[in-house]
């Protein structure tokens, strides 16, 4: 078993306030970075990691009932997802990178009002 499978077993197991606040510390990173132009490897990684730590968060969500707060984070998987296939055209335009550094502080905060945090 790999790192990343241990990982995400261990994910899955937390709450949901709980992983929300993890998704919340790694849009925070994927900010710095955008806004830093710094650290692309790492970003992409951020952001597949993201994906699929919303993907188990919405599962837990929707069998609470918790559509709606589900389906704004399913927007989110959409934004990511964006970025992974027009990401030479972003990483390579500084008003593209800043674009999506204010996308994310958006959905940061976002994601911090769904968890309780805020």
């Amino acid at each position: 078993m790999t790192d990343f499978t241990l990982k995400q077993q261990s994910f899955v197991q937390n709450d949901i306030p709980t992983r929300l606040g993890h998704l919340a510390a790694n849009l925070s990173q994927i900010q710095t970075f955008w806004l830093e132009g710094s650290h692309q490897d790492t970003l992409i990684q951020l952001v597949k990691e993201s994906r699929y730590l919303i993907e188990s968060i919405v599962t837990d969500m929707v069998k609470a009932d918790d559509i709606d707060r589900a389906a704004e984070l399913v927007d989110l998987v959409r934004v990511l997802t964006r970025w992974l296939f027009k990401w030479d055209t972003i990483w390579s335009d500084t008003t593209e990178k800043l674009s999506a550094a204010q996308q994310t502080e958006d959905w940061l905060r976002r994601v911090l009002e769904i968890s309780g945090s805020v």
